[in-house]
């Protein structure tokens, strides 16, 4: 299963970003394999519609899950209308939120904010 988390630097051993739609890269792990790939997010510096933007590159990349601290509107319908499931990230770094969401330790993302609409810049 391909698992994405926001990053700012190509490494497991950072913080997961705390923002979603303008995080500079997203990693892709595979849950399978073991194997990563680092995606660069081009919908960062977008002037409006990042979340939704950087969403529907992650449902073209095959995802089936996202670990996040928060999530628009916007970029929550994108991801759930392709059935890919929100989890909520903790403290810690990248590789252990991947730990804990594979022992199942990890709860749904079920607060959904409004988005920040019309804020070129704004983080989402």
């Amino acid at each position: 299963m391909k698992l994405i988390v926001p990053v700012e630097s190509k490494s497991l051993d950072v913080p997961v970003c705390p923002s979603f739609g303008r995080s500079p890269l997203y990693v892709s792990f595979d849950t399978e394999t073991g194997s990563c790939e680092f995606l660069d997010n081009s919908a960062a510096t977008s002037q409006g519609g990042a979340g939704i933007k950087a969403s529907q590159m992650l449902v073209d990349h095959g995802a089936k899950a996202v670990i996040t601290y928060r999530c628009g509107d916007n970029a929550a319908q994108v991801l759930n209308a392709a059935k890919i499931e929100l989890y909520k990230a903790q403290n810690g770094s990248v590789s252990e939120n991947i730990e804990k969401f594979k022992r199942g330790k990890l709860l749904r993302l079920s607060e959904i904010h409004p988005g920040f609409h019309n804020h070129g810049g704004a983080k989402e």
